[in-house]
Order: C-alpha cells, then sequence, then structure tokens
C-alpha cells in the first residue's frame, strides 16, 4: 500500500527531466515517519532538493506476529520493491532492521551520524533494572533482549511484545498498563522526543546493542548514480565504520536481525590514530551461556575486524548457543 504524505520545504528541483520532488519511501509508523523526515529534511538542507514522503506498509506491519516469526527483512521488503519498481526514489530504514547481504540492484548511499545505540529501560515509578523487584513483569520483543535479561539473573518475568514505541511505553505508563517495565532502543525513544519517560539508560557490560542499532541506512537504486552522489552529502565516516564492523560481525555468524546477537563499535583515538574498538556477544535464548569478546582495528579495516571476531566467537562455541533451546 502507498501512500504520499507531506513534501519537505525546499527548491523543487528536477527529478527524471521534471519538477517533481524526490521521493522518500517509509514505513507508516510514528518512527519510521519522524527518521524519515529528519532525512528529508536534512537533505534539502546540505542540497536544496525538495523531498515528499512516501508512506508503504510492509508485512511487518500488518501482522501481530513475534519478529523472530515474520523473519529478517520483513519491514524492509516492500520498500526495496518499490524502489526497484520505480515507484519512490530512495528509502530510509532502520539499519538494523537490514538483511546482512548485499542487494544486487540496491545501494546504500548514507548511513548518517547514529543516534545513542544503547537500549533503555522504561519502568514505573522510576525505577531502574536492579531495582525492580523479583518477579516483575518487563517486555521486550528482541529474543537478544530476552536472552540478555535472562543472563543478569534478577528474577524478572520476562514478557515478549509487539508493537510502536508509543504502545509499549504505554504497557507501562498508560491507564491500561500491565507491564512494570519495558526495554526499548534508545534511539526511538530519542527521535520520538519521549527520553523524559526512560528510568534508565543501559550500559551496555549489562545489555549489548544489536548490530547497527541507533543507525539508519538510506538506500536507493545502484544505478542511480547522480542521487547515489547526492545522498552521500548525509553519510557520517565513523558511523559507517562501526555499523559496517558490527554488521560484518553478524553476517559470518549467519545470523539475522532477530538471533540473540549483539555488538557494539566504538570509535576512539589511538596511538597511531583513530581505532575501532568492537564488543560482540552470542547469548543462548535462555541466558544460561554467553561468550562475550571484543577486537580493535582501524576504520579502514572495519569488515575484517567484524569477521575476525565473528571467527573468534564461532571457535569458541557461539554456533551452538544461537540455536539453543535449553531451559
Amino acid at each position: 500500500m502507498i501512500e504520499r504524505t507531506e513534501r519537505s520545504e525546499g527548491h523543487a528541483s528536477m527529478r527524471g527531466g521534471s519538477g517533481a520532488a524526490l521521493r522518500l519511501g517509509t514505513r507508516g509508523s510514528a518512527l519510521a515517519l519522524a527518521q524519515s523526515q529528519m532525512v528529508a529534511d536534512a537533505l534539502t538542507t546540505a542540497t536544496g532538493r525538495a523531498v515528499e514522503l512516501v508512506r508503504i506498509q510492509t508485512a511487518g506491519d500488518r501482522s501481530a506476529a513475534p519478529v523472530a516469526q515474520l523473519g529478517v527483512g520483513v519491514f524492509v521488503s516492500a520498500l526495496r520493491d518499490a524502489l526497484l519498481a520505480d515507484e519512490i526514489d530512495f528509502a530510509v530504514h532502520s539499519y538494523k532492521d537490514l538483511p546482512t547481504g548485499d542487494h544486487p540492484r540496491l545501494h546504500i548511499a548514507a548511513i548518517p551520524q547514529r543516534e545513542d545505540p544503547r537500549d533503555a529501560l522504561v519502568a514505573r515509578d522510576g525505577l531502574t533494572l536492579a531495582e525492580l523487584p523479583p518477579g516483575a513483569a518487563i517486555g521486550t520483543g528482541a529474543v537478544r533482549r530476552i536472552a540478555q535479561l535472562h543472563a543478569l539473573g534478577l528474577q524478572l518475568e520476562v514478557t515478549p511484545i509487539r508493537g510502536n514505541v508509543d504502545s509499549r511505553i504505554a504497557r507501562v505508563l498508560g491507564p491500561a498498563a500491565d507491564l512494570d517495565a519495558v526495554v526499548l532502543a534508545r534511539a526511538g525513544i530519542a527521535r520520538l522526543g519521549r527520553t523524559a519517560e526512560i528510568t534508565e539508560t543501559l550500559d551496555p557490560m549489562l545489555m549489548l546493542p544489536a548490530p547497527a542499532q541507533g543507525a539508519l541506512a538510506i538506500e536507493c537504486r545502484a544505478g542511480d548514480t547522480d542521487l547515489v552522489e547526492l545522498l552521500a552529502v548525509l553519510d557520517h565516516a565513523p558511523t559507517r565504520a562501526a555499523v559496517t564492523a558490527e554488521r560484518a560481525m553478524l553476517a559470518t555468524l549467519e545470523a539475522g536481525c532477530s538471533a540473540p546477537v549483539a555488538a557494539h563499535a566504538e570509535l576512539a583515538e589511538g596511538e597511531h590514530g583513530d581505532e575501532i574498538y568492537l564488543r560482540g556477544a552470542v547469548i543462548s535464548p535462555d541466558g544460561a551461556r554467553a561468550i562475550r569478546l571484543s577486537r580493535t582495528g582501524t576504520p579502514a579495516d572495519a569488515a575484517e575486524i567484524g569477521k575476525a571476531l565473528a571467527a573468534d566467537l564461532l571457535d569458541a562455541g557461539a554456533d551452538t548457543l544461537m540455536g539453543s533451546t535449553e531451559k
């Protein structure tokens, strides 16, 4: 389903020989629209090009099934289909939702500066994770988060949930609240302007984020060379290096976005220039077993760092944890 929405302010430019605005495909959720409008505004500011949002409903939006059951790419396939059909000119994805393999006809033209990639807790009465009482009901949608919550040994009742940011927070703070807390990506809460409701931003030592969490991917057709060049103005090299390392680790593990795999890369100044410090973890779904390792290297070697860390994890038995269903 395709629905045209607002156009960002700016000077109209030519597309395909016409004066039409560039068409930016987006999911219709509040978060997706906020992210896409942010990209549209940034592109207009940087280049003067007008952009209109085109809402596209995906299979993930129509289903209430858990993400792990729906599979990798459930939120992006409809956007990619629209790109390939020339119904839109480019799309904005939450990068962590993208399959790890390259698409032969599409290109990630830009990865803007990343939001805070950490997870965040929204709990009743302003509680932190450690302050939640034994038996407290805590909801989250990601297998990775569920596994790490179990691993903490806090005797919490972890409940798999679906829904957008607003509906998940409502299950804690709304009039019909049925949970004591939820864990969400901090980036999504921030982009919706709701950070005041966060009761704790979780240290990655407790809750390592998903690969590419907090990052956006701006995708267009690989053959649209002028558009590839135009969109590149929004690319943020440090973010691209960090995300490349994280996703290379994920791809080498042959794990999808719904697997209990976590990664976080940071860039810091080293003795001989910038360095990437990449941490990775694979946790059994029940939280009983986990392998956590790290690697360092230069930003130019981001992909190789991720592949090497994945090899280290596999050597340590990570493949047995990803399929574990032990209780």
